[in-house]
């Protein structure tokens, strides 16, 4: 599978999930595991460009696709990704243990509906859980990007 565009093999227990194979054998610790039943959404990451859970997801069933995780949004040393950068300006955070998992469903609402509207983005994020914020700085940061 090819992970923030670098390819990496496949783990050797085939019953292992994508979250563990990406924190624990990638060491991608940016995709946060919550609940394990994918309710939370903090494990979010991007499959060919689509938001899944990681947790539901066995990481052999990402062999031949595309994964991106929060790292793969801005590297060391770059700016912050569009998405990042609203949520900061947004103050769309608090604690930041959902965040990766919301930014990556942004990431990929944004992809597939440039211009989403207050349902759409409420739709949008509602598989996310956020216990911090209420979630109107978030809305704010997303209603930003689709101006």
């Amino acid at each position: 599978m090819k992970v923030n565009g670098v390819e990496h093999p496949a783990p050797h227990d085939a019953r292992r999930l994508l979250s563990d194979h990406l924190r624990h054998d990638l060491g991608l610790t940016g995709t946060h595991v919550g609940c394990e039943h994918g309710v939370c959404g903090c494990c979010t990451v991007l499959l060919d460009g689509a938001p899944v859970r990681s947790c539901l997801m066995l990481a052999v069933q990402a062999e031949g696709h595309d994964v991106t995780t929060i790292e793969g949004l801005a590297r060391d040393g770059e700016p912050l990704h569009r998405v990042q950068q609203a949520f900061h300006e947004n103050h769309a955070l608090q604690c930041g243990f959902c965040t990766p998992g919301f930014v990556m469903s942004v990431t990929g609402l944004l992809a597939r509906n440039p211009h989403p509207n207050a349902l759409e983005i409420e739709e949008g994020i509602s598989g996310n859980l956020c216990r911090c914020t209420g979630y109107a700085s978030i809305r704010r940061a997303v209603e930003q990007l689709a101006r």
